[in-house]
C-alpha cells in the first residue's frame, strides 16, 4: 500500500472511518449468515480489521476463524463469496462506491503471543529485576 503523504505516510482518517465501516458490515454479514456458503456457516469468522487503500475504492479485510483452524477453506470460501459479500457490504454501508474485497490471514494474534514470550523471557525478566545503574540516578538527582 502506498503511504498517504498528506498525514506522513499513516492511513487519513477518512480511511480509517470508511475501514471501520466496512468492518462492522462484513462482520454482521458474516454473523448473520447472510451468505448461503456451508464452509462459512460452520465457522465462527472475526474481522479484527479492514484495511482501506487511499482511493477508498479496495478493502483489505483481515479475518480469522475462532480457534484459528480451517484457515486455508475459509479464506477460500470467502474469495468464493466475494460478490455476495460485497452487495450485503452495500446494502449496509452508504459510500459513493462500494470498494473491492479482499481477503487476508489475521497475523496479530500470533504477533501478541509473540511478544507477551518475550516479555516474560528470562532475559527480560532479569533487566526488570535489576538495580537501577548509577547514570540514571544521576540524571534523576534533583541536586
Amino acid at each position: 500500500m502506498r503511504p498517504d503523504t498528506r498525514t506522513g505516510g499513516g492511513p487519513s482518517q477518512r480511511m480509517l472511518r470508511v475501514g471501520e465501516l466496512v468492518r462492522h458490515a462484513v462482520a454482521d454479514v458474516l454473523q448473520r449468515g447472510d451468505v448461503n456458503d456451508p464452509v462459512l456457516s460452520a465457522h465462527i469468522i472475526t474481522v479484527p480489521e479492514v484495511r482501506m487503500s487511499p482511493d477508498l475504492k479496495i478493502a483489505t479485510c483481515y479475518v480469522m476463524p475462532l480457534g484459528g483452524k480451517d484457515l486455508a477453506p475459509v479464506l477460500k470460501a470467502l474469495d468464493a463469496n466475494r460478490r455476495a459479500l460485497r452487495t450485503e457490504v452495500a446494502r449496509r454501508v452508504e459510500l459513493k462506491s462500494v470498494p473491492e474485497l479482499r481477503f487476508r490471514e489475521d497475523t496479530s494474534f500470533d504477533e501478541g503471543a509473540r511478544m507477551d514470550a518475550l516479555l516474560r523471557s528470562p532475559i527480560v525478566a532479569r533487566d526488570l529485576d535489576a538495580p537501577p545503574s548509577d547514570d540514571i540516578a544521576e540524571e534523576n538527582d534533583p541536586e
